[in-house]
């Protein structure tokens, strides 16, 4: 093609507005392009800033580690004991506790209801008095660490919108998730490691996509990093079989040059992005293979985690990646355990679930307490709706299946800016609905936020037109859970 007719063609609005920036000053270029984020602006140990006064109250946390058991774990096995239903084993659910409310496609033509009691022993754990099952055998040794949110509630009844509301906020895909809403308004802590990092195990169950620890119309430097558990924990990140690191950082530093020229040209924020990006991935050629050779933790370590930390990809080895990289600077932690939708043979499966989970879960608790973290970083432990007290299938007297509910579950936190050995909320005898400080999915998101020192109505950024945040339109701190 003729160069000059090439030219032409590039000369879009977008990028005549681009070059023209570049005459009318530099914060002038900042205000059209919605604010600092568009230059990788670093401190003094090259971590990426966050924006300007955030954050905009003094933080508790510092990071957070969120325990996502993808699936939806039932709540009445768990930690929401309800003795009463073992009488009415097998009665139809009243319509007066129903009320009409909505059934998934699985269960709404069953023409009963039968009521499926928890087949587990519960029993009082700690000063607290905390109930939790049999199930949770070393979750009970920690019961006094943790608020077990047990009036959490949601407005998705099917997986995928569900997991995609409590990542981001809303029920349709697009949105940013919450390590990169951190990312963005509080910078990172490390210059080796990405703020945002993301795990999963487990079998089966719902599919987990990308954009779940997506940074959805933010810059994409926010987004998560999937850490992997066969071949490179991060893909790409090796040099190919012949390359030196000198001719590495050769060809980093040309496409840099490259790409500073196209900035200063179009003014476009993902080539800021895209050299920051290609910095960062240099460096983590050298810090994430220290961070996943675990070769150097003491035998007592694997024994707190149990026999699974020293089986890549399993809850238990992510569990204890997600202690070395808090300690390591990683703002936002995100595990994701899949196999907890148990429709049918619960006892079976819920059994081992919990058994995959349990130990590590209280061991994260335990190891961040012994080394002095516990009090600034926050755990999350939850699915993305409960389960129904009444029986998906046939009831037999050693098996049930649980159809989704999102009325009523619960869910457990500890840690930095949250009141330990604490039970919060309420549900009816029947475990389907709430009856005393019921707690949507934009409280416990604005509660987190608030916890690292963030007012959830200022993060904001603007996109089509209007001011996005976390918790849309909506969202309440629950003063009585914090510490």
């Amino acid at each position: 093609m003729n160069p000059f007719i090439e030219q032409q063609l590039l000369t879009t609005r977008r990028h005549f507005f681009g070059r023209a920036s570049a005459g009318i000053g530099a914060a002038a270029l900042s205000s059209l392009l919605n604010n600092s984020d568009t230059a990788a602006a670093a401190d003094s140990t090259g971590a990426a800033r966050g924006l300007p006064d955030f954050p905009n109250a003094t933080p508790k946390a510092k990071r957070v580690i969120y325990l996502f058991q993808s699936g939806a774990p039932s709540q009445m096995d768990l930690f929401d004991y309800k003795p009463t239903l073992n009488d009415l084993r097998g009665s139809d659910l009243p319509d007066s506790i129903r009320r009409g409310q909505r059934l998934t496609g699985m269960t709404s033509r069953q023409e009963r209801f039968p009521i499926a009691p928890s087949m587990f022993r519960f029993a009082q754990h700690g000063q607290s008095g905390a109930w939790i099952s049999d199930l949770m055998p070393h979750v009970s040794q920690v019961a006094d660490e943790l608020c077990f949110v047990k009036s959490m509630h949601t407005e998705a009844i099917n997986h995928d919108p569900a997991i995609t509301f409590f990542q981001t906020g809303a029920q349709l895909a697009g949105r940013p998730s919450i390590g990169a809403w951190l990312s963005y308004g509080l910078g990172s802590l490390s210059s080796e490691l990405p703020a945002f990092v993301a795990m999963v195990s487990g079998r089966g169950g719902q599919p987990l996509y990308d954009r779940l620890w997506g940074s959805g119309f933010l810059p994409t430097k926010h987004q998560g990093v999937k850490f992997r558990s066969v071949g490179d924990p991060v893909l790409y990140l090796s040099n190919p079989a012949g390359m030196p690191a000198s001719t590495r950082r050769r060809i980093l530093d040309d496409l840099a040059k490259m790409n500073r020229l196209k900035l200063q040209e179009f003014g476009d924020p993902e080539i800021a992005t895209r050299i920051a990006q290609y910095e960062l991935a240099y460096r983590m050629q050298t810090s994430v293979p220290e961070l996943t050779d675990t070769s150097d933790e003491p035998k007592h370590t694997f024994e707190l985690y149990g026999p699974d930390s020293q089986k890549p990809g399993t809850f238990a080895a992510n569990c204890l990646l997600a202690r070395r990289l808090a300690e390591r600077g990683v703002r936002f932690i995100q595990l994701f355990h899949r196999g907890w939708d148990q429709h049918f043979g619960l006892p079976a499966d819920i059994a081992i679930q919990s058994k995959e989970t349990d130990q590590p879960s209280a061991a994260l608790i335990t190891d961040l307490k012994r080394r002095g973290m516990l009090d600034d970083t926050l755990i999350v432990w939850g699915g993305e709706f409960g389960r129904t007290v009444y029986c998906q299938g046939d009831l037999t007297p050693d098996d049930y299946g649980r159809d989704h509910h999102p009325r009523c579950f619960t869910i457990w936190m500890a840690g930095g800016g949250i009141k330990p050995g604490i039970s919060y909320g309420q549900t009816d005898d029947y475990c389907y609905n709430i009856v005393e400080n019921p707690v949507h999915v934009h409280d416990l998101h604005a509660t987190m936020l608030h916890c690292l020192g963030i007012d959830h109505e200022r993060l904001t950024y603007k996109y089509q037109g209007r001011r996005h945040r976390l918790t849309d339109v909506a969202g309440n701190v629950l003063p009585d859970i914090l510490a």
